[in-house]
C-alpha cells in the first residue's frame, strides 16, 4: 500500500516542478506502442498542455482498452521535448481463461493507470517519439500494484 502513495506523491512532485509547460506542436498523433504489451495509440489535445491518449493493446493472448488524461509541460526548457504526467484506466478481456492465458485465471481485470513519460516531437518530420512508464493497479482480480509495464511510441502527428 505504501508503494501506490510514493508513485503519486512522486508524480505530484514532478507535476509542481514542471508546471512552466508549453503548448504540444500537434493536435493528434495516431501510431505504434511497443513494450509490455504492444499495440496501437491515439492522442488527442483537447487544452493546449492537457491531452487524452487512448491505447489498444494485447497481451497474455487477451485485447486490452486503456484511456489516459495527460499533462504536457516542456522538459528542461528544451523546444518540443516534453514531461508526460498523467492518470486513467484500463479493461482486459481474454478470450479463454481456462487455457491459463490471463495470470488469474479470469477472462477480464479492470484497473486503473498512471504514466510517467517523456515525449520529443521532431521539427523536420511529422514524427514524435516517446518514452513511458505505464504503472498501474488492478481492482477486481490480480489485485495489487503492477509496476511492468514502460513502453515507446512512434506517432504520426496532424
Amino acid at each position: 500500500m505504501k508503494q501506490p502513495f510514493n508513485v503519486l506523491l512522486s508524480v505530484v512532485a514532478l507535476f509542481l516542478v514542471s508546471i512552466s509547460g508549453v503548448a504540444q506542436d500537434y493536435h493528434t498523433a495516431v501510431g505504434l506502442r511497443a513494450g509490455g504489451p504492444n499495440g496501437v495509440t491515439i492522442k488527442h489535445f483537447t487544452k493546449p498542455k492537457m491531452a487524452v491518449e487512448g491505447i489498444i493493446s494485447s497481451r497474455w493472448r487477451g485485447l486490452g482498452f486503456t484511456g489516459l488524461v495527460e499533462g504536457h509541460a516542456r522538459f528542461l526548457g528544451v523546444k518540443r521535448l516534453h514531461f508526460i504526467y498523467g492518470a486513467g484506466g484500463h479493461i482486459y478481456f481474454w478470450g479463454d481463461s481456462r487455457r491459463g492465458y490471463s495470470p488469474s485465471g479470469r477472462s477480464s481485470v479492470v484497473g486503473i493507470d498512471g504514466i510517467l513519460g517523456l515525449e520529443y516531437n521532431f521539427k523536420e518530420i511529422p514524427i514524435n517519439l516517446s518514452l513511458d512508464w505505464k504503472p498501474y493497479a488492478n481492482l477486481h482480480t490480480d489485485f495489487g500494484f503492477w509496476g511492468d509495464e514502460g513502453g515507446i511510441s512512434v506517432r504520426y502527428m496532424f
